[in-house]
């Protein structure tokens, strides 16, 4: 299976609110079910434990309706750490969605943005993560990424996406046409997985962006976490 450079519908402007906002509330299911949590949160417990860190700060570039923040800023609430999360996101509806979703989390705060010009300066933050975000993009412009976040994080980047694979394609085919209704899901389920590198791929896209020792961990089901450390 070929990698696909086909846009998603979520990419496109114009998309009905309606469509968008169930669209999110699924991807929420998702991540739930379907390791986009559990991924996350196995990078970032061993950074946070390893450095034995009382305190951390967190950019979220790409962070759809901030469901992620939260599961972070909740893990740590229970640790007894103090998280500042930014959940940066470019479009418009989406952004708002977050903000309304994180209004009672105060240690989140959501801005309207784009992650490869983000409005921050230079290691501004302890940790950048970039969860599912990554593969709507091209090698080129992944690389672009990878180098503009190194300047932002004081320890790491953390990026948690998917991994191409025929039975992934048609698992999540099958999922999203027997769960919802929603247009834009059943379509950017199964075109997402053909928009993901392979694990190989991936490897390869790292060590080509060269910002910092890295490594990749599989996680089930189809997806991979991986830890870059760009500490300063």
């Amino acid at each position: 299976m070929k990698r696909s450079t086909e846009k998603e519908m979520m990419d496109l402007p114009g998309n009905p609110r309606e469509l968008l906002v169930e669209d999110l509330r699924n991807l929420r299911i998702i991540n739930r079910y379907l390791g986009g949590y559990r991924g996350v949160m196995k990078g970032l417990k061993r950074l946070v434990r390893k450095d034995r860190m009382s305190r951390f700060s967190l950019l979220d570039v790409g962070t759809g309706s901030a469901d992620i923040p939260k599961v972070i800023v909740r893990w740590a609430r229970n640790q007894g750490v103090a998280a500042r999360v930014v959940a940066l996101e470019p479009e418009p509806v989406t952004a708002a969605e977050a903000a309304h979703l994180t209004r009672q989390w105060p240690e989140i705060t959501v801005i309207r943005g784009d992650g490869m010009t983000p409005p921050f300066q230079a290691t501004s933050f302890d940790f950048v993560l970039a969860s599912q975000m990554l593969h709507h993009f091209s090698d080129d412009r992944i690389i672009m990424l990878l180098k503009t976040w190194s300047r932002l994080a004081r320890k790491a980047i953390l990026v948690s996406d998917l991994v191409r694979d025929p039975l992934a394609y048609y698992g999540i085919r099958l999922i999203t046409h027997l769960f919802t209704r929603n247009q834009m899901t059943r379509f950017d389920g199964p075109l997402s997985v053909r928009r993901a590198l392979t694990l190989n791929e991936w490897r390869e896209l790292f060590r080509e962006a060269a910002v910092g020792r890295f490594r990749v961990v599989p996680i089930f089901p189809y997806r991979q976490m991986t830890v870059i450390s760009v500490s300063k």
